[in-house]
C-alpha cells in the first residue's frame, strides 16, 4: 500500500497539488487541483480564469472553496468525472509520470486526507479514497494500452501461431482489453 498526499516524499507526484501542467479541452492547467477547483464554477469565466492563474495549487484550492461563490448546479454529480479527466490528462501527457505510476505495480494507492473522506482516507479510519481509486484505474488502463501496443508490435511469425482477429492482435489480448 502506498499512502500519498502533497507532502509525501517520493510520492507527491500522485497528488492533485503536484505542479505539472497539462492541456484539457484546449486549456492549459498548472495542476489537477487548479482544474478541479475551477470546474466548480464553469459558466463563470472570470472565476475560472482567476483559479486557473492562482500561483499555487493551495491558492487554487482556497479560491475554489470561497463560500461567497455558488458552485454549478450539477457539481455533486459532475465532480467525479471532472477529477478523472484531469488526473487522466496529467498522466497521459507526461511519460515520466506514467513510468512512475506503472512502477507502483499493483499496490493500493491511498490518498491520505484528514479533511476529505470522499477523495481520501485516514490511516486509522474511514474514507472512500475516490482519488486513489481513480489513479489505480488510470494505472490499469495505461498497463492495458502498453500490452496491446506490445502485442501489435510482435513480429508476424509470432502472431501466426496464435489465433488472432482482423487487427492482427492475438484473440486473447483483444478479448481482455478494449481497443481505443
Amino acid at each position: 500500500m502506498i499512502w500519498f498526499s502533497s507532502k509525501t516524499p517520493g510520492f507527491e507526484w500522485l497528488s492533485n497539488f503536484f505542479m505539472r501542467p497539462f492541456l484539457l479541452d484546449g486549456v492549459r492547467w498548472p495542476s489537477v487541483e487548479h482544474c478541479y477547483q475551477a470546474q466548480k464554477y464553469a459558466g463563470l469565466p472570470a472565476v475560472v480564469d482567476a483559479i486557473r492563474h492562482a500561483a499555487s495549487a493551495s491558492l487554487a484550492r482556497k479560491a475554489g472553496q470561497n463560500t461567497s461563490l455558488t458552485p454549478r448546479a450539477d457539481w455533486g454529480s459532475a465532480k467525479g468525472d471532472v477529477m478523472r479527466r484531469a488526473v487522466e490528462a496529467k498522466f497521459a501527457q507526461h511519460a515520466d509520470l506514467q513510468a512512475l505510476l506503472l512502477s507502483t505495480g499493483d499496490l493500493e494507492l491511498v490518498h491520505e486526507s484528514a479533511a476529505d473522506a470522499y477523495w481520501g482516507r485516514l490511516r486509522s479510519g474511514p474514507g472512500e479514497n475516490r482519488l486513489g481509486l481513480i489513479v489505480m484505474q488510470i494505472r490499469a488502463e495505461l498497463r492495458s494500452r502498453r500490452l496491446v501496443a506490445r502485442a501489435r508490435s510482435l513480429p508476424e511469425w509470432v502472431v501466426l501461431h496464435v489465433p488472432h482477429d482482423s487487427t492482427g492482435i492475438p484473440a486473447d489480448v483483444t478479448s481482455q482489453f478494449a481497443l481505443s
